[in-house]
């Protein structure tokens, strides 16, 4: 499962196969029952941990109708702006990016159909850094275990985030658990995903996510597992990290550091 596709540098980190890939089942991007029906489903309940976590680190009433006003918000592999829009919505200013054009067009044109306004970009995560634009809030969702070089993907990431932002990643642990439920089921029985969307491989325990991150000046505030009923046919939050999980970072202010120095 992937929320589009992090483009990486010009060395070749990004897979174009999966590009490819996705781009030809992009239009079934906002289709609850159609190729992502997966993402659909998990979808509650990554929104629900995005608005809380960024809620309570910003200090902002999350039951307001837009508590996020004021503040931007970068999408990684944004893919047809499944986050992208409703967070939009919650008062962010948001850009989403990816490497697939064809998301990047799906995504454009139902933001313009729902009248939600979102700065969707074809660029590179690093690209973007260099750039010298930060955000507030950065994610990565489905998009870590796509990427061929994680540790340069994750020091973009902490470029990106400005001194008191906030990064949220939700992605699968390298597990013989995740291989039977992520791969062999989501992909094999069930046939949620494509065959091939996942190589357990490229799959990040939390402890060497949570490394990257700190190499880069983020630092580790939480994990939570999802976890999935069958029979309610729903994503709920669990303790169990064994396959899907959401982490919570933070970067510290720069103010505060200096002041907390010797």
């Amino acid at each position: 499962m992937q929320e589009g596709l992090a483009e990486e540098t010009a060395a070749g980190t990004v897979d174009r196969e999966e590009v490819a890939r996705f781009a030809r089942i992009a239009k079934a991007w906002w289709e609850p029952e159609g190729e992502f029906r997966a993402l659909h489903k998990l979808n509650p309940v990554r929104l629900a941990f995005i608005r809380d976590r960024l809620a309570a680190h910003f200090g902002r009433d999350p039951r307001a109708m837009r508590p996020f006003t004021g503040l931007t918000l970068l999408d990684i592999g944004c893919g047809g702006g499944l986050v992208s829009e409703p967070l939009a919505r919650l008062g962010f200013a948001v850009t989403g990016i990816d490497a697939g054009e064809a998301m990047l067009e799906v995504a454009r044109g139902h933001a313009a159909a729902s009248g939600v306004t979102v700065d969707y970009r074809r660029i590179a995560a690093e690209d973007l850094a260099a750039g010298g634009e930060r955000f507030d809030a950065v994610l990565a969702l489905e998009v870590v275990e796509h990427v061929a070089a994680p540790e340069l993907f994750l020091a973009a990431v902490a470029r990106l985030a400005r001194p008191g932002g906030a990064f949220i990643a939700a992605t699968i642990n390298r597990t013989p658990k995740a291989f039977l439920f992520a791969i062999i089921g989501a992909e094999y029985l069930l046939r949620w995903l494509p065959r091939g969307t996942h190589h357990w491989g490229k799959f990040l325990r939390p402890s060497e996510l949570a490394a990257g991150l700190r190499a880069g000046g983020l630092v580790l505030e939480e994990v939570s597992g999802l976890t999935y009923n069958p029979l309610a046919d729903r994503w709920s939050p669990s303790p169990d990290i064994d396959v899907n999980y959401l982490l919570f970072a933070t970067k510290p202010d720069e103010a505060a550091e200096s002041v907390s120095q010797p």
